[in-house]
Parts: C-alpha cells; sequence; structure tokens
C-alpha cells in the first residue's frame, strides 16, 4: 500500500473525516485490521483563516508549499490536501513537493460525469465559490456548467462555513437555510450540487437536496484509497 500524505487542520473536524473514511475504506478493501499508511501535517487553522480573509494568498501559498515538501520529505507517495478552498495552490505544491498531489475536484466531476450529469451548483467558501481556481478546472478539464449561488446566498454559505462548521457547531436553521440555496440552485437548472467546502458534509444531507450532492470530502478521501491500493 502506498503512503497518504495527509495536509489537515483546516478545519480538523474535516480532517477528522477524511481519516476515519480512509480507514474504513481501507478496512473494506484489505479485511481484518488493515489500515490506511498515511502521514498527516495539521496546520493552526486560526493562522490559515485570518490570513485568508486578510487576502495573504501570498503566505498561504507559502505555508501550503512548506506542507507539501515536508510530506515529500516523510517519505508519503502522493499528497490529499484536505480542504477545497487551498486548492487554490496545488500545481506549485505539486511542483515543488515532486510527486502527485490528488486534486480534490477530479474524482468529484469523475462521479458526476459518470451519472450523466454537466450542470451543476457549487457550494464552498465565498473563495471557492467566487475565484477561478476550482470552478475552471470543473469546466475546462471536465466540461462542467458551474453554477454558484447569488451573492447573498453565497455570503450565507460562506457566514455558516466559518462561524458554525469550522468550530464543529451544526444548526438546523443552517440546515434549512441550505437546503433553501440549494433550491435556488435547482430552479436555476443545476442537475447536482457539489458540496466544495469539507465541512459541508457535516450540515447537509441527502434529504436536504431536491437533487443528488457530491460530498467532496467522501469522493476525495475514497479516491485516496483508490491511489493508495493500485
Amino acid at each position: 500500500m502506498k503512503t497518504i500524505g495527509l495536509i489537515g487542520g483546516m478545519s480538523w473536524e474535516s480532517s477528522a473525516e477524511y481519516y476515519r473514511i480512509i480507514n474504513e475504506e481501507t478496512a473494506k478493501a484489505l479485511g481484518g485490521t488493515h489500515s490506511a499508511r498515511s502521514l498527516m501535517l495539521s496546520v493552526d487553522f486560526g493562522e490559515i483563516e485570518a490570513a485568508q480573509h486578510r487576502g495573504d494568498w501570498d503566505a498561504l501559498e507559502a505555508e501550503m508549499v512548506a506542507a507539501a515538501r515536508a510530506l515529500a520529505a516523510g517519505g508519503v507517495d502522493f499528497i490529499v490536501l484536505c480542504t477545497n478552498t487551498m486548492h487554490r495552490f496545488a500545481e506549485a505544491m505539486e511542483r515543488a513537493a515532486g510527486i502527485p498531489l490528488l486534486h480534490i475536484a477530479d474524482p468529484t466531476a469523475e462521479a458526476i460525469r459518470a451519472a450523466g450529469l454537466s450542470r451543476v451548483g457549487l457550494l464552498g467558501t465565498a473563495f471557492t465559490m467566487e475565484q477561478d481556481f476550482y470552478k475552471g478546472r470543473l469546466g475546462s478539464r471536465h466540461g462542467l456548467d458551474v453554477l454558484v449561488p447569488e451573492a447573498e446566498d453565497r455570503a450565507l454559505v460562506h457566514r455558516v462555513i466559518y462561524e458554525e462548521l469550522v468550530l464543529g457547531t451544526v444548526r438546523e436553521a443552517s440546515r434549512a437555510d441550505y437546503a433553501a440555496v440549494i433550491g435556488r440552485l435547482v430552479d436555476r437548472g443545476a442537475e447536482a450540487v457539489i458540496l466544495g467546502c469539507t465541512e459541508i458534509m457535516l450540515l447537509v444531507r441527502p434529504e436536504d437536496s431536491a437533487v443528488p450532492l457530491y460530498d467532496t470530502t467522501t469522493l476525495h478521501a475514497k479516491a485516496a484509497v483508490g491511489r493508495a491500493l493500485a
């Protein structure tokens, strides 16, 4: 089994889900008491979140590149970045580390295309929904037509992530708000919705949507196991 390098802590709530899913899927595949060979470098999300909101993307890139290099030095075979937003630096991290990075958007898009769908809604941080590093990859590499919520809904989705979900807080009122946002994306033609922040899976359930939901955390973690066992 290859060794998976995980960059976590963004937030630790979702990183814990990665660790759980990766080891559960490894046990399913290999049986018995098997678990995954992995090495996790976990950052301080308080520092990351502050830099994101002041727009210090150069400092964030430097930290992600350093983390990728540290994992490569630790002997991992490939890198799994346990967050959607910081995939803004995926290419720089891969170059610096000299080993592959399993991009979170790819297994998600592949699952959507395999289902015969092409027009999708995207929920995530404001950075993920508004910048092109994520939507652009879904479009250019996978041919998906990506819809994002309107400005007021984007602000709501972002606020819930940073004020509730990264702290492990799950509120029924926020679940209802997210369901309403999803409904408006469906009204605009979304055939499915990407849960494009690794914490959203803590809040939104399949029954909260009239169309299929694609949880990037679960899809990414399962793809990591597939690569490790290939």
